[in-house]
């Protein structure tokens, strides 16, 4: 009878080292997540989760280490296939002129199209089921510009879908978004992690929502990564009040809140 062996990791890092202008913020850095797994990287602000993220992403030089995508080295493959294998959603607030939200999803297609970024029928088809996938359709022929926060972020995550990626990374996808959206943004996610066998890599602020959409939790602490588990390995009152420098007992998880001293 055969056996259900585990899944390959599909991105992993070898003893990374990340910072700015030579110098190393966080070093030693190993983490990896599977296709459909969600990985979440949690920490004070301004404890290195962007440094990280825009390092695996290539924004960042490294300083030290290695990536591995899909079991080989990311550094050996062209910018062309990491792109039909990695779909990125950071925290830039884009402000395209004269583009409709079509046009923006449409550009995921680019890695596909060559040079002159024609699109296909089939290309098409892409964009069409990304928008669907997101419940975006009825924003298609508005302009970017004019859409919510939260409305932006579905068409930017219907791009990132268009790529057909392996693999999402996002930084902070909840950020300037109401409760309504960040809910809805990260069910759409859980459910294409879930449908597509997708991987996903991301940093959240919001601890009840990391706690619930992931499923390893990665610590971030300024200089290091202080631990990383499964949300209920994480998300205890003592753990959490230490790693944001908290009174002891001063995150109730019966609330998934922080409650902060006067």
């Amino acid at each position: 009878m055969e056996q259900n062996l585990p899944q390959e990791y599909y991105i992993e890092t070898e003893n990374l080292s990340v910072g700015y202008d030579g110098k190393p913020l966080i070093e030693h850095i190993g983490i990896r997540v599977r296709r459909g797994e969600v990985l979440t990287l949690i920490g004070p602000n301004g404890s290195g989760k962007s440094t990280i993220l825009k390092s695996i992403v290539g924004q960042l030089k490294l300083i030290a280490g290695t990536i591995l995508l899909d079991r080989e080295d990311m550094a050996a493959r062209s910018r062309n296939d990491i792109a039909k294998r990695m779909a990125i959603l950071m925290t830039e607030r884009l402000q395209p002129e004269l583009m409709t939200c079509r046009d923006m999803v449409s550009t995921g297609r680019y890695p596909y199209t060559g040079r002159l970024g024609l699109l296909s029928e089939e290309d098409k088809k892409i964009v069409q089921d990304a928008l669907l996938q997101v419940h975006g359709e009825e924003l298609a022929e508005r302009p970017f510009t004019a859409i919510s926060d939260g409305q932006r972020q579905r068409i930017l995550l219907a791009r990132a879908l268009c790529q057909q990626p392996q693999i999402i990374i996002l930084d902070e996808p909840t950020s300037f978004l109401d409760i309504r959206y960040k809910l809805e943004l990260l069910t759409i996610l859980k459910t294409m992690v879930r449908e597509k066998n997708l991987a996903v890599i991301m940093s959240l602020h919001e601890l009840d929502l990391a706690e619930r959409v992931s499923d390893t939790v990665v610590c971030v602490s300024g200089d290091r990564i202080d631990r990383i588990g499964t949300p209920d390995e994480i998300f205890t009152k003592e753990y959490i009040a230490s790693l944001y420098h908290m009174e002891p007992g001063k995150y109730d998880r019966c609330f998934d809140t922080l409650e902060f001293v006067p």
